[in-house]
């Protein structure tokens, strides 16, 4: 009863299309917007806008990019820290060496750059997918890494590696404050994720689809594979540079090279992966899980030594943690192997008859 669609009347083709067709979507989604946008930054202090909040953000942004192009367009990619990295470093250049340019400009030029690494490092996906295709994308990893470390252009020849990124300042105004950061990062995501969900239901997202479900036969209907293919890793690869970008400005600060290691990787695969694979908003509920849930076991774990009396070492909750959020892991995907976001479903179906089962 709370999310049934009857007696919910569409009588144009606009309001058939929209993207949230059930006015109940539309009004959560609204308030999510407000909460998002006024309540968090009202009420959140500088440690849950900096340390959890924001990085929560950006890697739901990562995560929405690698779903674009393993969820929905069926290329497997182990190269997701890379495409941020070189977002991160060319937003830094571009800053750096063009006057006068834009902080939102430079994670665009940033962006653009990821995308075209990704569509050079794509090209092997016309003649190989699977396991073949992400060890092919496993080498953008370990080439992008030691162009970093090898080339001193791109760290201003720093002898460190690690390079402070310059201030954010748009219109002449600082964004000094955890605050202001987390409202240009919150801004951001909004703006793609809705882009990426219009994508989705254009013909591009169609296309990037069928190629996912069965790329003989969407070759047969007329799609083309090669600009298909390398579309699909140039939109993900601009989404990641985007995300590796505010990474190194909003939530860092600084821009180095050991911030996009494989582990990076492997943490947004994950993300899509317990999230749902081919879901925009699994991309977050997946985000949430991996960024959110270990600092819920290390509040637990104190809990827990407060109310028994004894004292663990760190060594004993660190190993503890890691082998609950595993076993977690494990879990859900047996128990659900298309992700949180298939269980949201499940939940939104129930809610539908409640509280009437029959």
């Amino acid at each position: 009863m709370l999310y049934r669609e009857a007696g919910q009347f569409k009588s144009t083709y606009a309001q058939d299309l929209q993207i949230l067709p059930i006015a109940q979507d539309r009004v959560a989604m609204a308030v999510l917007l407000v909460v998002a946008f006024v309540v968090v930054p009202a009420v959140g202090d500088q440690y849950w806008l900096s340390a959890l909040i924001t990085p929560f953000l950006i890697f739901s942004l990562a995560a929405l990019g690698l779903n674009i192009l393993t969820g929905y367009a069926g290329q497997l990619s182990l190269g997701t820290a890379a495409f941020m990295g070189v977002g991160a470093f060319m937003a830094y250049n571009a800053m750096l060496r063009i006057p006068h340019m834009p902080i939102v400009g430079a994670f665009i030029v940033g962006g653009l750059c990821a995308a075209a690494v990704g569509v050079v490092f794509g090209l092997p996906s016309l003649r190989i997918k699977g396991l073949y295709l992400a060890v092919a994308t496993l080498a953008c990893q370990f080439f992008v890494l030691w162009a970093i470390n090898r080339i001193g252009w791109l760290s201003n020849y720093s002898s460190s590696g690690v390079i402070t990124a310059q201030r954010i300042e748009i219109l002449g105004y600082a964004f000094d404050h955890s605050r202001d950061k987390y409202l240009l990062t919150l801004a951001v995501v909004s703006v793609m994720a809705l882009a990426a969900k219009n994508l989705m239901r254009s013909e591009t997202g169609r296309a990037f689809m069928a190629v996912r479900d069965m790329d003989v036969a969407a070759s047969v209907i007329g799609i083309p594979m090669m600009k298909t293919k390398l579309l699909a890793f140039a939109i993900s690869s601009f989404y990641c540079g985007v995300a590796g970008a505010l990474y190194a400005y909003c939530y860092l600060g600084t821009v180095e090279p050991e911030a996009f290691t494989l582990d990076l990787s492997f943490r947004v695969l994950f993300m899509i992966i317990i999230g749902g694979v081919g879901s925009i908003l699994g991309s977050f509920l997946g985000a949430a899980f991996i960024t959110l849930f270990p600092i819920f076991l290390n509040l637990a774990s104190k809990w827990l030594e407060h109310m028994l009396g004894i004292e663990m070492s760190h060594a004993v909750v660190s190993n503890s943690e890691a082998i609950i959020f595993g076993s977690l892991i494990i879990f859900f995907l047996i128990v659900e192997p298309n992700g949180l976001a298939r269980l949201w479903q499940i939940t939104k179906e129930k809610l539908r008859l409640w509280p009437f089962p029959h």
